[in-house]
């Protein structure tokens, strides 16, 4: 009897363990940031400072072509507002911390490498710091930007004859060095309409791509595109037209901050807490969270937060976390099989919703419309929305 009740309780804990292993938790998180490491304008421990203040679990530095490993000095600009924010600096982390320098010209800083930053601020299970890059290239005076997430050495830019091809090649060069290290690394494009680069064609051309940003918080992104050119939704669903209808796996929809600007608030500035990503992820570390992003298993948000998001390979079910005053619009959008323009399947009026993909259908994904206004918004009266993934058979 007694080795029969100690088996039963060995079978007992490692079930109650295997349960406990499985729960997963929302992340937030900020997939694209700058700092003095690259354009932005504060140095990296104030930005991870916001960040972490206010409730993110994980942010990815992504400078322009950089990693923070290196030795770098910033030379301050003489306006107010940044010896100000000096000031800040250097009260808050001390002489000890703060190298610097002045002389005539002005002050310089020496700026802390992730080495030397993320221990001051990573907790395990509570605040994560991804190694991130913005490969930065161009073509024909375009610019042409990709985040890799993720990336454990720099990645040079590739260049190449169109477009197309050095977007390509870019992605290429992520992908080779993910299978070079066995470390999940991700790539995703940066801001389509950014200069009104990257056409919906170029984006169909794409080969190993998963991810683009529906939504980034920088001013000059043309996120709703203009009066002849599409923007960031109508994108992304022709781009899985393409994509499904050559078997090649969905492209998914991030909302990232793309933040510059920390001292300097309005929409004309790229500003902190616009666009975001939820992630249920298992456990706080880049493989995980990389992984689950990959599996469609997140939402893109820019102030909606859902209470429970379920999607299978055929139905979306959703709850969002109401807030009192406001109500919400959840539209279940998609393409049917054969057609070559989305449309709205059904629309809800509340807080919760599901819908179920037929047969007839090529994907459906789901967005919620609050009506509340966003503050500090990357546009005059836009209202706080979320995306969900689209989900095919």
């Amino acid at each position: 009897m007694k080795i029969r009740s100690v088996i039963v309780l060995f079978l007992f804990l490692s079930i109650l363990s295997c349960e406990q292993e499985e729960e997963a938790n929302w992340l937030k998180g900020n997939l694209h940031t700058h700092t003095y490491w690259s354009d932005g304008d504060g140095f990296p421990e104030m930005v991870l400072d916001w960040y972490k203040s206010n409730d993110y679990q994980f942010i990815a530095l992504s400078e322009h072509n950089i990693i923070a490993r290196t030795e770098k000095w910033k030379k301050l600009p003489k306006s107010m507002i940044y010896q100000q924010a000096f000031e800040d600096y250097l009260k808050k982390y001390g002489e000890d911390w703060v190298e610097y320098k002045e002389d005539s010209t002005g002050i310089s800083v020496k700026l802390k490498t992730e080495s030397e930053y993320k221990p001051l601020f990573e907790e395990a299970g509570k605040f994560a710091i991804i190694t991130a890059q913005e490969i930065t290239d161009g073509y024909g005076g375009k610019p042409l930007h990709m985040n890799a997430t993720n990336v454990q050495e720099l990645i040079q830019p590739r260049h190449g004859n169109s477009v197309a091809e050095t977007m390509q090649n870019n992605i290429d060069a992520v992908l080779e060095q993910r299978k070079a290290t066995g470390e999940p690394i991700m790539p995703h494009i940066n801001h389509p309409n950014f200069g009104w680069a990257v056409t919906v064609e170029d984006m169909k051309s794409l080969r190993g791509e998963r991810f683009f940003e529906v939504f980034n918080g920088h001013p000059q992104v043309h996120n709703y595109g203009d009066s002849t050119r599409m923007g960031m939704e109508e994108m992304w669903d022709q781009i899985n037209i393409a994509y499904l209808n050559r078997n090649q796996p969905l492209m998914y929809g991030i909302a990232t901050d793309d933040s510059h600007n920390y001292h300097l608030f309005g929409r004309q500035y790229s500003n902190s807490g616009r666009g975001w990503v939820m992630v249920n992820s298992k456990t706080l570390d880049a493989k995980s969270i990389i992984e689950t992003m990959e599996a469609g298993n997140f939402y893109a948000s820019t102030g909606v937060t859902l209470t429970s998001l379920e999607q299978g390979e055929s139905e979306i079910e959703l709850e969002i976390k109401a807030e009192a005053g406001v109500s919400y619009t959840i539209d279940f959008i998609g393409v049917r099989k054969g057609s070559d323009k989305s449309e709205v399947f059904e629309t809800v009026n509340g807080t919760q919703a599901s819908f179920e993909l037929t047969k007839e259908m090529l994907f459906v994904r789901a967005r919620i419309s609050s009506s509340k206004i966003k503050e500090n918004p990357f546009q005059e009266g836009d209202f706080e929305m979320a995306w969900t993934q689209p989900i095919s058979h």
